[in-house]
């Protein structure tokens, strides 16, 4: 009978990465993402679960997705990301049941016969302070639940408008193709406006319906393309758009403070008042962030403590 050899089992030291640094991605979307499946793929990428994002985009349009990382998905509920300009075209002639290409269609009708001036003064109508009534498929919720999810149970949905500016609304190029008029446009508006919602009622007020045919989103308050990178870029060379000092300085005011401040701010202590309105980052002397504060009477209060005391 052979004699057993004994196995010898060899432990091989676990990998030990390198902590993730904190900060934004801003992501360029390519379509047909949702806004989860770009998440996964940087928390993926950059070996942290630590990712969200601040505000979602469709899977049909592509362009600037603001992403947290580490510490700074703290920051993602404060980030003043209240005007969004996109480009997209909006195809006049088809109407369709998401307002946009994805959708079945409801209605074609010739709409070669539409002219540049009543597009124009259909576009004024839609400029500035007004009210919208956003896609039956749009992510709004209704009693609690989205109303996408009630319109796949088969349900009648109906949302109530609600006000939305839109600063500019401006036709870049027109293109006639057959019974279709297509209009590149730029639009620059307030967040929870739906671009394809501004595409049905343009459609629905020249009398021939329309819907959004394409859309790419070119800046979320102070992040555009210029900071942007494609999740293939993200993957040869992972990293930060902005560390956790450059995000909040380039999305909020600034406030220095003292040795002695810092110190209490980092124990979540309040200081004086900085007099000034609205969300603010306080910064130490040696320049690194530590919170983000508002004024309450005579004190700052920290809402978001980044830099907590050792």
């Amino acid at each position: 009978m052979a004699a057993t050899v004994p196995v010898a089992y060899v432990r091989i030291p676990a990998v030990k990465r390198d902590p993730v640094a904190p900060g934004l991605v801003v992501v360029d979307k390519a379509p047909g993402m949702t806004s989860h499946d770009v998440v996964a793929k940087v928390r993926r990428i950059l070996g942290t679960r630590k990712v969200g994002h601040a505000g979602t985009l469709d899977p049909m349009a592509t362009g600037v997705l603001v992403l947290g990382v580490e510490r700074a998905t703290k920051l993602l509920g404060h980030l003043a990301l209240d005007t969004k300009v996109y480009l997209g075209t909006i195809t006049l002639g088809r109407a369709t049941t998401t307002d946009d290409a994805e959708g079945d269609v409801l209605s074609e009708v010739d709409a070669s016969h539409v002219e540049d001036e009543p597009i124009a003064t259909g576009i004024q109508a839609l400029t500035g302070e007004i009210m919208q009534v956003p896609s039956s498929v749009s992510a709004v919720k209704i009693d609690g639940k989205r109303a996408y999810a009630r319109v796949r149970e088969g349900e009648q949905v109906d949302i109530p408008a609600r006000p939305v500016t839109i600063s500019r609304f401006d036709v870049l190029h027109v293109r006639r193709d057959g019974p279709f008029v297509e209009l590149d446009v730029m639009v620059d508006c307030s967040s929870g406006t739906y671009v394809r919602a501004l595409a049905r009622d343009l459609g629905a007020g020249l009398g021939v319906g329309g819907h959004l045919a394409a859309l790419r989103r070119t800046r979320v308050g102070p992040f555009d393309l210029r900071v942007a990178r494609t999740l293939e870029h993200l993957e040869e060379n992972p990293g930060l758009s902005l560390d956790l000092d450059d995000s909040v300085a380039t999305a909020f005011p600034r406030r220095d403070v003292d040795d002695k401040e810092a110190t209490a701010v980092q124990h979540g202590q309040r200081i004086p008042a900085a007099g000034q309105s609205g969300t603010y980052g306080i910064f130490a002397p040696d320049g690194h962030v530590l919170a983000l504060a508002a004024d309450e009477g005579t004190t700052a209060k920290p809402l978001v403590v980044l830099s907590p005391a050792g």
